[in-house]
């Protein structure tokens, strides 16, 4: 049984819109979760698939695993650094901007073991 595990620091995206995401392909087998990703018309999704294709190819090529027999065991995502902007309201106020960024982590297991 073998944990391979990937992350992504700094993405440019709220946690809250890549939950959205990540709940869609969790538990899910790798081939099929890279499908739903890449049809699915959110912008998360493009971070997702990226990691998702990364953690695949360090599986084939570190661990010598099968692409096939791979499974999304644990997708999370966490919150990053905001960057603080400001923008000019009415009569020389200003409004906060906050800029989230998010982490995001995926470990995938093979068939190893009955989860």
């Amino acid at each position: 049984m073998a944990d391979i595990r990937a992350e992504a620091r700094y993405l440019p995206i709220s946690s809250q819109k890549l939950r959205l995401v990540t709940d869609q392909v969790r538990g899910l087998n790798a081939e099929q979760a890279l499908v739903v990703l890449q049809f699915l018309p959110k912008k998360g999704a493009k971070f997702v698939h990226k990691l998702l294709t990364s953690a695949l190819a360090n599986a084939e090529n570190n661990f010598d695993l099968r692409r096939e027999e791979m499974k999304v065991a644990t997708i999370m995502v966490g919150g990053g650094p905001m960057l603080k902007r400001f923008k000019a309201g009415a009569r020389g106020r200003y409004k906060p901007r906050l800029r989230r960024t998010s982490h995001l982590t995926i470990i995938l297991s093979d068939g190893g073991e009955n989860n």
